[in-house]
Formats: structure tokens, sequence, C-alpha cells
């Protein structure tokens, strides 16, 4: 099958499947959580939630079918070879990302900005630091198998590598400014159309603001570092770090309400434009660095294309 007639119908799926699932997802944690009591927090989620879940889900679920049908049936071409051999950089991946937010809240603090939360005790440190590292190392491998290893990896089966990631990385912006939106009276079997047509123009309102412009960069230094390793697991390693440091830093400092504007943003520290310069240099070095190891080039279908 054509790699992007194989991606359209895969969006199509997953779209629909969640967003037709969803009622059933919210129903079936209803029963089960009135059965088992540990389940009642996660009865108590919004329905949004539960088609943002449902959405995960179907795409997890169409993914193999997919790979298979766009000729991507190894790891190695999913960019995961030799993981034993790729813990370098990994970690060399964490330690640049959480460099780089821990730059980007010493910035903010600099500027007054932000400042210290004097609040936080050592047990709290402790368990965001468990919490914060958790949601990394999940968040980074599902997100990098998803946007790097499968949606730019089918399109640059089809079109330059630097198209490819600049769609991908749109596609991955996007989809991360899917809102919440209100809650139905009664979630019924059309709920998640419903909800997922909202949540769909909320995203599309934020086109083009410092939030969306900087999460496309981030997939794109995340799509760089892919192409240019011919490995995830750099690109893995900077996202958790991204993610980590997000998080403790956004534990241990808080935002100073009379300075949040479109520079400093709006006290999440990256949708503002002081962190679009950074992550502008930072691309722009990506670009540059002379990367050391194979290029993703190499993999059988990007030699096939190279000889016709």
């Amino acid at each position: 099958m054509h790699p992007g007639i194989a991606l359209l119908i895969y969006l199509v799926s997953v779209f629909l499947g969640g967003a037709l699932g969803a009622p059933w997802l919210y129903r079936g944690i209803q029963v089960a959580a009135g059965l088992v009591p540990a389940l009642q927090p996660l009865a108590a989620h919004l329905f949004s939630r539960y088609v943002g879940r449902a959405l995960l889900l179907a795409a997890l679920v169409g993914l193999w079918p997919l790979l298979r049908s766009v000729g991507l049936r190894s790891w190695q071409e999913m960019g995961l070879s030799q993981p034993a051999r790729q813990w370098r950089r990994l970690a060399a991946g964490v330690v640049i990302g959480s460099g780089m937010l821990a730059a980007l809240f010493l910035l903010e603090l600099m500027g007054a900005a932000r400042d210290f939360n004097a609040n936080r005790t050592l047990g709290d440190l402790g368990l965001r630091l468990l919490r914060a590292a958790q949601t990394a190392g999940l968040v980074s491998v599902i997100e990098e198998l998803l946007f790097r290893g499968t949606l730019f990896g089918v399109l640059r089966k089809n079109w330059s590598w630097p198209t490819a990631l600049g769609l991908s990385s749109g596609v991955y912006a996007f989809l991360h400014f899917l809102g919440h939106p209100p809650e139905p009276p009664m979630v019924n079997w059309l709920s998640g159309l419903t909800a997922l047509f909202a949540m769909l123009a909320t995203a599309a309102a934020a086109l083009l603001t410092p939030g969306f412009l900087n999460l496309a960069l981030l997939g794109m230094i995340l799509g760089v570092s892919y192409q240019r390793t011919g490995s995830l697991f750099f690109s893995i390693g900077l996202h958790a770090g991204w993610i980590f440091g997000l998080k403790l830093g956004g534990f241990l400092t808080r935002a100073v309400a009379d300075t949040r504007g479109a520079f400093w943003g709006s006290g999440r520290v990256i949708d503002g434009w002081l962190a679009f310069l950074v992550l502008g240099l930072l691309l722009a070095f990506c670009l540059r660095f002379p990367w050391p190891g194979p290029r993703t080039d190499g993999t059988p279908w990007q030699r096939h294309l190279q000889t016709n």
C-alpha cells in the first residue's frame, strides 16, 4: 500500500476509533469502579480525558498494521536497534534535555519572572522526583515511537526528510493542544465525536501562538536528532530530560503573576517567546552539529529512494 494512503487511513481510524470508543471506555470504567473501589479515582476523571486516552489506545492498536503496510517491519527501521549499545546516547539526551530546561528556569529566575517555592519539603521533593521520572520515561518512549519512529518515518518514505520533519512536527504540536471541552450532560455514543470536534477547534485556535511554535520546534529538534543519529534513543533521552526538567522546575519554582506575558509565557516556561529563541538556537545547532554514528539515510527504504 502507498505509505501516504496507509498513513491517512491510520489517522482517520485513530480519530474515529478513539472518539467512538471513548464512551464505551468511560462506561466500562464506571462499571468496573463499582466492583473495584481502587478504580474510583480513575472513574472520577472528566470525559474529555477518556477521549484522549481512547485516542492514544487507538493509535497504539493501529500502529503495528500501519508499520507492516508501509514496510517498516523491524526494530532497526524504527530506530530501536541494539538497545544495549545505546545507553550513552540515552543518558546524553537526558542530561542535555534536563540542562536545557534548567537554563530556561534560570533565565526566568534571573528575569524575576519566577521565584523559588519555599514551601516544598524533602518528602514532597522525593515524591515529585519519582513521579517526574515515571512520567518522563513513559511519555518519551510512547511519543517518540509514534511521532518520530512512525509518523516521521512513514512521511520520509515519500518526501525529503526536511519536508517530513516539518509535517510531523506540526502534527506533534497540534495534537498537544487538544483541549478539554465542557462535560456532556449525559455520555452517549456520540459524546466522543462531539468532544473530539471541540478539542480539534481548540487546537486550531492555538496555531501560530508561541506555545504551538515552541512545540513544533521541539518536534523538529527531536526529529533532527533521530535523522542524524539513526537511533531513537538519543531523542527518547532528550524528550525524557525535557519532561523531567519541566516538572521538577515547575515544582521548585513558581511564576510571578505580574511578570507573565508573551515573552516569559503564562507560567509554563515553554509557551513564551523566550523559549522560542532558546529552541530556535538549539535547532540551528542541531542542524549544524557534526553528528557521530550512522544516519537514517542508511536504512533500506532510504537507500531505495536514493537509487530512484
